[in-house]
């Protein structure tokens, strides 16, 4: 009886610590502002020596993503529910949106969907296999099904624990790229006066 009772402790709570894709969405879709540093590389085939980049992010619910690279040089990213803005240092600033560049816009939209692991989102546009890895520990494999994802990307690959920490990237023509995001920051709940001025440039 002793046995029985420890071996269904342990199913249930191996049950009870799963992580699905839908709870997953639940709580990254409930944090209202997300801070972080990032660090990416790129390798590109026929490069010898990757590229490497990093700086900030800030995901705010309502206001949408701010990417900002600091080295090797500046570049912004802003991205909200109607518009793209590229700011590179000296250069006007380049503004997409829907009705200027459908599919531009299409890759703004796709960007919010990963950050949010949004499931309806991210299913209309790849075939997706989430994994339980245990102990909070995930990873979601996106494979794109429709045109142009489909000739760009052979895989998107999402994981984290508690948040997003690892984007990889393997596109088609032998390409990778590999994101890891690090010291991210929830508090405060609120966007700082600064930080309310990247959304309103």
């Amino acid at each position: 009886m002793k046995v029985l009772l420890l071996l269904a402790l342990t199913i249930f709570s191996v049950t009870a610590n799963a992580v699905t894709l839908k709870e997953l969405q639940q709580r990254f879709s409930q944090v209202p502002v997300l801070r972080a540093e990032f660090a990416q590389q790129r390798t590109i085939s026929g490069m010898a020596q990757p590229l490497n980049s990093s700086g900030n992010l800030l995901i705010a619910r309502q206001q949408g993503l701010w990417w900002q690279q600091e080295k090797p040089f500046t570049l912004t990213l802003l991205l909200t529910e109607n518009r793209m803005v590229q700011i590179m240092a000296g250069q006007s600033p380049q503004v997409v949106t829907a009705d200027t560049n459908p599919q531009m816009f299409q890759f703004n939209s796709l960007l919010s969907a990963l950050f949010h692991a949004d499931q309806r989102a991210l299913g209309q546009n790849f075939s997706l296999n989430f994994t339980d890895l245990g102990k909070g520990a995930w990873t979601l494999v996106l494979t794109p099904k429709v045109s142009p994802l489909n000739r760009l990307f052979r895989s998107i690959t999402l994981s984290g624990e508690t948040f997003l920490n690892n984007i990889d990237i393997n596109d088609m023509q032998g390409d990778a790229t590999h994101i890891r995001f690090f010291n991210q920051k929830t508090t405060p709940a609120t966007l700082t006066d600064a930080e309310k001025r990247h959304f309103a440039s």
